[in-house]
């Protein structure tokens, strides 16, 4: 199919054109061969791609000079409209380029009596478009290695082992006519291959800080897998648990490992848990009622009088003090609500712990220091939810958790927009999406009982638990930047989670200059030292991480 389009061209000078045109055609470069449905690229050797043809509508225009209507230039294009500034950069090259983004609107003034050649610079004009094939490079998957153990299942949450188990490494081949060939180990840089699809590797009692593991799948494709690591410790656990009177706490740290769940940020920090499992502030219980309190919260009661939740009319104000609290007689009228309210949003908790691995136990222990589990807005103005989400708690969340982020930002702002990420966004976007976070964890409503929307409320629980994950990887960073190492080798795993406690309640300017400061000064690396390099602003965050830490 052909169409002449002329633009800006007076419709009496079109045959005189095409002569010209056709003239002009004969010195014009030859299109190039992925447009003319030539071979296009083929797969280098070894590399996982494969070729493919597809079809598509390819659109011919020249760039044409006004005064001779001579061809400077054949764009070819796949989508119907104007060719872009840079499909003409490309094919046309600088100058031409430059040439045709100069060129000044021809009108009736410029063309004199109709005659265009008065006009300058040059002009589009469409030729033809036709059905055309192209060949692409398609990438395929590769090959990957899962890790799990052979001998034993720990089920617990200690990870413990009658005995000894193996390490399974196990190759997975995506390509249905290939296969794993082998897979390569280095144990401590010492080699230990097994030419199958899997590979049993005998695990023997390690240091506390585990062995290191290398290890690749070879492919019948040619190529190999990525190399992947796993730092794995054996620990005697001193108990008479099997027949040979002994038992042995397992971890495997690996971004393969496919067995139970590891222990909440351990990943992210190469960080191993006590050994025997972590504190109880960092578990989830098994049952939610474990996570009951009683606690007598001052500010719980003030909420629930203040919503008339509570009849505390026989006391004196009515129950309740200047700043919203309760006072004695007040609180001892809301007590049976108090608790009942303190542990409504238990079963969530325990809900988002086994979605996202964040303890639940943790959770609960900040919300009473943040919250009295009262989510509404009322202590601090523009602090939403259970953990009191801020302005900087929801950049947080953006910019450290990619995959909350990828869910979240395309639900606010164009798609396009969110692929880069969050910290290419501009400053209004941000703004924008901070703004639209911080409404989601905002449970206030006037025509809700209590005035709060319980729906929200959980929402937040789910809101809060990425936070904190955010939290972990922020911490990292700020270790690494400090030490230049990883920080499961500098800082213990209970000791990265009170940092990253402290890190959400006075955020990463008071952590990073105790960090880089303590480390400075070859002080030991753990909480205690740490917080002492803290500025005197900063220092709440040493009660803080002590209340939030200590064991219910």
């Amino acid at each position: 199919m052909i169409s002449f389009i002329v633009m800006n061209k007076p419709a009496r000078f079109v045959r005189v054109l095409l002569a010209s045109l056709f003239l002009a055609s004969i010195f014009v470069r030859t299109e190039p061969g992925w447009a003319a449905g030539g071979t296009g690229d083929e797969p280098e050797p070894g590399v996982r791609q494969e070729s493919i043809v597809v079809n598509y509508t390819r659109y011919e225009w020249w760039l044409l000079r006004w005064y001779d209507s001579s061809l400077m230039c054949q764009v070819f294009i796949d989508h119907e409209g104007w060719p872009t500034n840079d499909e003409i950069f490309v094919d046309c090259g600088g100058t031409i380029y430059n040439q045709w983004i100069n060129t000044p609107a021809c009108g009736e003034l410029e063309a004199i009596d109709g005659n265009t050649a008065y006009c300058q610079g040059l002009y589009l004009y469409a030729v033809s478009n036709a059905p055309a094939e192209r060949t692409i490079l398609v990438d395929l998957p590769s090959p990957s290695v899962a890790v799990t153990l052979t001998g034993c299942d720990p089920t617990s949450i200690d990870n413990f082992c009658a005995e000894i188990p193996s390490l399974l490494l196990t190759g997975v081949e995506p390509l249905p006519n290939e296969q794993i060939t082998a897979i390569n180990v280095l144990i401590n840089g010492v080699p230990y291959g097994c030419t199958a699809p899997t590979c049993e590797v005998p695990l023997s009692p390690t240091a506390y800080v585990g062995t290191t593991f290398e290890f690749w799948a070879d492919s019948s494709y040619g190529d190999s897998s990525e190399h992947y690591s796993a730092q794995v410790r054996v620990i005697d656990s001193g108990v008479s648990a099997s027949p040979t009177g002994s038992g042995w706490y397992v971890d495997v740290l690996s971004s393969q490992w496919q067995g139970r769940e590891t222990a909440s940020c351990a990943q992210v920090w190469q960080a191993f848990p006590p050994v025997g499992g972590p504190p109880n502030w960092l578990r989830t219980p098994e049952a939610t009622e474990l996570l009951a309190t009683n606690m007598p919260y001052n500010y719980l009661a003030g909420r629930l009088i203040a919503q008339g939740l509570v009849d505390a009319s026989a006391c004196a104000g009515g129950g309740l003090l200047l700043n919203g609290y309760s006072d004695a007689c007040g609180l001892e009228a809301a007590l049976p609500l108090v608790e009942e309210w303190q542990n409504r949003f238990d079963a969530r908790m325990v809900e988002v712990a086994n979605e996202t691995g964040v303890p639940a136990q943790l959770m609960k222990n900040i919300f009473a220091q943040e919250s009295q589990f009262w989510p509404g807005m009322f202590r601090v103005p523009y602090e939403f939810g259970l953990g009191q989400l801020t302005d900087n708690g929801a950049e947080a969340v953006l910019l450290w958790n990619p995959d909350f982020f990828n869910q979240f930002c395309p639900l606010v702002l164009d798609e396009n927009a969110c692929a880069r990420g969050y910290v290419y966004l501009d400053t209004e976007s941000r703004a924008i999406l901070r703004g639209a976070l911080a409404l989601e964890a905002k449970v206030d409503c006037p025509d809700c009982p209590a005035g709060i929307d319980l729906a929200h409320a959980d929402f937040s629980i789910n809101l809060f638990a990425h936070t904190l994950l955010a939290n972990c990887e922020q911490v990292a960073q700020i270790v690494y930047n400090a030490t230049n190492k990883i920080p499961g080798s500098v800082v213990s795993y209970e000791d990265l989670w009170r940092l990253t406690v402290a890190n959400y309640h006075s955020g990463p300017g008071c952590i990073s200059y105790a960090m880089y400061t303590s480390w400075a000064a070859r002080a030991t690396m753990d909480w205690e030292h740490i917080s002492d390099y803290l500025t005197e602003a900063c220092e709440p965050a040493i009660d803080y991480v002590d209340k939030v830490t200590s064991s219910p």
